[in-house]
């Protein structure tokens, strides 16, 4: 069974989305701009340029992930609006309070979380 939120519930998470939202938002601003300096120093010898590189890769593979999780916000964001936030979106049971406090943002239940973590070790 899955429990209602009253509105209160409601604000506070849609609180903590739009903070770890902006949070996100404002660390990729950062990390391209870091980026784009590393582009605009000239490299010296080749250890720099192989440096600078593993660098910039590092940068952008970090942003790969948090706009993955900017992803999953917004869809907690719209389940929110929807009425579907903290219902697991493959079993349609709660997700559980403490879990949604963790990670406002999780589309499922510990169960099927790591159910889907399987399935991606077995690939």
């Amino acid at each position: 069974m899955v429990k209602k939120m009253n509105k209160k519930e409601k604000d506070e998470f849609r609180k903590m989305l739009a903070a770890k939202k902006e949070s996100i938002i404002r660390k990729l601003s950062e990390t391209i701009a870091e980026s784009k300096e590393m582009e605009s120093n000239v490299a010296q010898d080749l250890v720099d340029k192989a440096e600078t590189s593993y660098t910039k890769e590092f940068l952008l593979s970090l942003t790969d992930t948090e706009r993955r999780q900017l992803l999953l916000i917004d869809e907690a964001l719209k389940r929110l609006e929807h009425g579907e936030f903290g219902v697991c979106q493959l079993c349609h049971k709660d997700v559980g309070g403490k879990r949604l406090e963790a990670i406002p943002w999780t589309p499922y239940c510990i169960d099927c979380q790591e159910k889907a973590e399987e399935e991606l070790k077995a690939q």
